[in-house]
């Protein structure tokens, strides 16, 4: 990791160089701590102690780190929709995970991007801001620098800060899904409230619980065809399996989803894609909205 920050005027200074960092530049404090024992802060390119060291408007911020990752690079074809020097967007196919796991650790999006960092000179880490199920197509958003992972899924005052000043929506972060369920629904548009929890009986299936975590999702019929609904859903929180399970608890899980329920005829995995992902990035306060087409399996299974 090798990012530069200048101190300006919104930043109330003098300030100590970490608590510029923290409150002004989303760096955690584990973040921190590793930038303090095996990293370098130069201020105005002077190395400096940074326990020590005090900031004032104008000042430039360098901060270095070698970077150690345990995700092996994999030469796997990646479908990159953006990137930035702060960002990267990649289109999921199905089939495949975004992140390695003890029974996967070579064949997914993390080993790919590895391989694609590595190829185009980029010493950078794995950092996802979400993740997608395996069999869910669609957006994902990687973070090149881990304080803006950290920032994108815990944002803190400063961001909520800059939020105001942008006149910007409440969060920093919004996705929007498409999935295709059987039948037609009562409503055209609804709101999903049901807290989510993991299955007793399971490590994999979630349930809708009164002892389980706020979930909510929003809903929106596009269209019918052929006895089957299309639907827009937007995440206002980010549960495992939060759609799939919203969706099955109100009597309409996703076509091809066999592990909530949803009829396997036409289509043998879970009939969602996440088509819009839609950010405003705090480091640069650069907006970015990306939108991804459906894919063939579900376009056949809507309109034949």
């Amino acid at each position: 990791m090798n990012i530069t920050y200048q101190v300006k005027a919104e930043a109330l200074t003098p300030i100590s160089v970490r608590a510029f960092l923290k409150n002004y530049c989303g760096v955690s404090q584990g973040l921190w701590r590793k930038l303090k024992w095996h990293g370098t802060i130069l201020i105005n390119g002077i190395p400096v102690q940074a326990t020590m060291a005090t900031v004032q408007q104008g000042d430039i911020i360098s901060c270095i780190l070698p970077e150690g990752s345990s995700v092996v690079a994999n030469n796997i074809p990646l479908d990159i929709r953006y990137e930035d020097e702060y960002l990267i967007i990649l289109n999921k196919p199905a089939g495949i995970l975004v992140h390695p796991t003890g029974k996967d650790h070579d064949n997914t999006l993390g080993n790919g991007l590895k391989y694609y960092y590595q190829l185009t000179k980029q010493d950078l880490d794995f950092h996802p801001v979400h993740r997608l199920d395996r069999n869910t197509t669609g957006l994902v958003a990687v973070a090149k620098l881990p304080q803006l992972q950290s920032v994108l899924t815990q944002p803190g005052n400063n961001t909520q800060r800059i939020l105001q000043q942008e006149k910007a929506p409440k969060k920093l972060f919004y996705r929007s899904y498409l999935a295709i369920v059987k039948g037609h629904l009562p409503e055209p548009t609804g709101i999903i409230t049901l807290p989510i929890a993991r299955h007793p009986d399971s490590i994999i299936q979630r349930v809708c619980s009164e002892n389980g975590q706020y979930a909510e999702t929003h809903y929106q019929v596009l269209a019918t065809n052929r006895g089957n609904s299309l639907i827009k859903l937007t995440l206002k929180t980010g549960r495992t399996h939060q759609i799939r399970v919203h969706m099955a608890s109100i009597g309409f899980p996703l076509l091809g989803d066999d592990l909530y329920g949803g009829d396997t005829t036409d289509i043998h995995r879970q009939a969602l894609h996440a088509y819009h992902l839609k950010l405003l990035n705090p480091l640069n306060r650069r907006y970015i909205s990306i939108y991804s087409d459906m894919p063939q399996d579900m376009v056949k299974l809507f309109w034949g």
